[in-house]
């Protein structure tokens, strides 16, 4: 799987994409397996299928182990992660967290259009991000469960971003403010994640469902 963002870049992985692509790969008959391997920027991703009706309904993806050591991620900023540090110029302090692509999560009491819309495009460039950045702003409402935005590299507000989701679950634990399983509200659905002490992997699960089809013209 190759993704690329609305302005053309391609990103290294997408959490959401590769669910889709698990659907549509069963569902149309190219696969028949219930567990797939799909190979990504990120590496080899491990994908369980859930099946009704003959039908992808539901996918848990292996994200694989996060990327935490700063100069990987790639910040400038301090630590390995950098956690609660404050992004010079900017009235935010962010978690950074690479799940193949590089994320700064900002945990804030309230999630408004002036954050997302007006502080997100600005950190996503700013100069302690080399390779640029996706960035979340989310509220905790319970150790449990969270309440995210994401304003992502390349295309902006989103509805929802996987990889993100992954990097909020991370960042939780670091911080202390959310246990290893949360549920994570986004605009466009909830996303189940754990991080596992057992092997350090995040694991998503969500929806994917068939909106459209049609045929591209030459």
């Amino acid at each position: 799987m190759r993704m690329f963002n609305a302005d053309g870049s391609e990103a290294e992985m997408c959490g959401n994409g590769v669910r889709c692509v698990a659907k549509y790969v069963y569902d149309h008959g190219l696969v028949q397996k219930p567990v797939l391997k799909i190979e990504t920027g990120r590496g080899i991703l491990t994908l369980e299928l859930e099946i009704a009706r003959s039908q992808v309904q539901q996918v848990r993806v292996d994200m694989g182990e996060p990327i935490l050591e700063a100069a990987k991620i790639p910040t400038t900023l301090p630590g390995d992660p950098p956690q609660d540090a404050p992004v010079p110029g900017f009235d935010v302090r962010v978690t950074c967290v690479s799940m193949g692509n590089p994320h700064a999560v900002a945990f804030v009491q309230e999630i408004s259009d002036a954050l997302v819309l007006g502080l997100g495009p600005k950190v996503e460039v700013a100069a302690a991000f080399p390779r640029k950045v996706n960035v979340e702003f989310v509220k905790v409402n319970r150790p449990d469960d969270i309440t995210m935005r994401v304003w992502e590299r390349g295309s902006g507000e989103t509805m929802a971003c996987g990889t993100g989701a992954c990097a909020v679950a991370v960042a939780g634990v670091l911080t202390g403010r959310t246990g290893r399983r949360i549920t994570a509200h986004l605009r466009g659905g909830d996303l189940q994640l754990s991080w596992s002490e057992q092997d350090n992997h995040v694991y998503m699960t969500g929806p994917a469902t068939e909106v459209f089809s049609g045929d591209w013209p030459e």
